[in-house]
């Protein structure tokens, strides 16, 4: 296992210290090991925004801290679900005294561990409201949504939640917020090889050579159909038909989001976004926000998913509010 590390069981110890160490601006250490915060908060209280996840995704989940997205992380191991205790002590550090979203992805360890850490933010007084992201469109059928997994759309969730946190909204705006833009959103990846968790030092499935996995998850997951490798154009078309057949699109503004799932170059993620555009504009669909990048992965894998965000003009507004953060930055108009 050929990898730029040092103990496999310190992965995420020892690269948490690099991300202090780079992004002191940024993130600022608490007391809990696995909870980041803002380094600044703000002159203004507003309601707090927190997420969490494993670690393995990044620049997900800790690279969506900072002004005009999230206030606090909570942070766990690879592929793994942070502790109620971690999500417990992120509330408390996104606290100032207006209440807490937390918006996070469908997955089993999160929900459970965010459930329990809810709780126990009630007992020292702290109302905590939840959105849990399930864009994923290849998990479950449009008739159980409910089972979908939280995925890439998570990002632009978190963008409009913060933004909305930001221009002062209270705790049930902010909630609605997050909510509309999930509700709007679809995801779907393809996977064209697999990752290796560094503790287990093999990959964790299989995707033979010359095939590709139509639906594959974040972790490895199953997908819906296993295919010869497609040219660009044709991954492009499987992703966008299982997308646009899931959430009625046509005429109106969208956002778009292709993020690699970390080992794909950077040429072939905006060689599919081309394909993507172009189709979208044939169907009277126009992509008014462009996102192009690694922006969720995962570890070495090779793929791509893609995510499609139904505009309004509140959701318009509060993308293209302010932000900053090491996953993304927008500059504001």
């Amino acid at each position: 296992m050929n990898r730029v590390i040092n103990d496999p069981d310190q992965v995420t110890e020892e690269s948490l210290l690099g991300v202090l160490a780079a992004h002191p601006d940024l993130l600022a250490r608490t007391d809990h090991p696995r909870v980041l915060r803002r380094a600044d908060k703000g002159a203004t209280p507003r309601v707090g925004i927190v997420t969490g996840g494993g670690s393995g995704h990044e620049p997900a989940f800790l690279g969506y801290v900072g002004p005009g997205l999230c206030d606090a992380v909570a942070i766990g191991e690879v592929f793994a679900s942070p502790t109620a205790k971690s999500f417990h002590a992120a509330f408390q550090q996104a606290d100032q005294g207006l209440g807490v979203a937390c918006l996070y992805g469908n997955y089993a360890g999160d929900n459970m561990n965010v459930k329990m850490a809810v709780k126990l933010a009630a007992k020292d007084g702290l109302r905590v409201e939840t959105v849990v992201a399930n864009d994923d469109v290849a998990s479950a059928s449009a008739e159980e949504a409910q089972h979908r997994r939280g995925v890439a759309g998570e990002i632009l969730m978190w963008k409009a939640g913060g933004a909305r946190a930001a221009e002062g909204a209270d705790l049930d705006a902010v909630i609605g917020a997050a909510r509309k833009t999930i509700e709007n959103t679809r995801s779907i990846g393809i996977g064209l090889s697999a990752c290796t968790i560094p503790a287990n030092g093999k990959p964790n499935f299989t995707i033979e050579p010359g095939t590709m996995e139509v639906g594959i998850g974040h972790h490895g997951e199953h997908g819906i159909a296993v295919l010869p490798v497609a040219p660009a154009r044709e991954m492009a078309g499987i992703m966008l038909e299982k997308i646009l057949a899931d959430l009625e699109y046509g005429g109106e503004n969208v956002a778009v989001l292709v993020s690699g799932l970390g080992a794909t170059p950077l040429m072939e993620l905006y060689l599919l976004y081309g394909h993507v555009d172009e189709m979208l504009r044939a169907r009277n669909i126009t992509p008014t926000h462009r996102f192009v990048g690694n922006y969720f992965t995962s570890l070495e894998m090779m793929g791509v998913s893609l995510t499609v965000t139904r505009l309004d003009g509140e959701l318009d507004r509060l993308l293209r509010a302010p932000a900053r953060s090491i996953g993304l930055t927008v500059a504001g108009e």
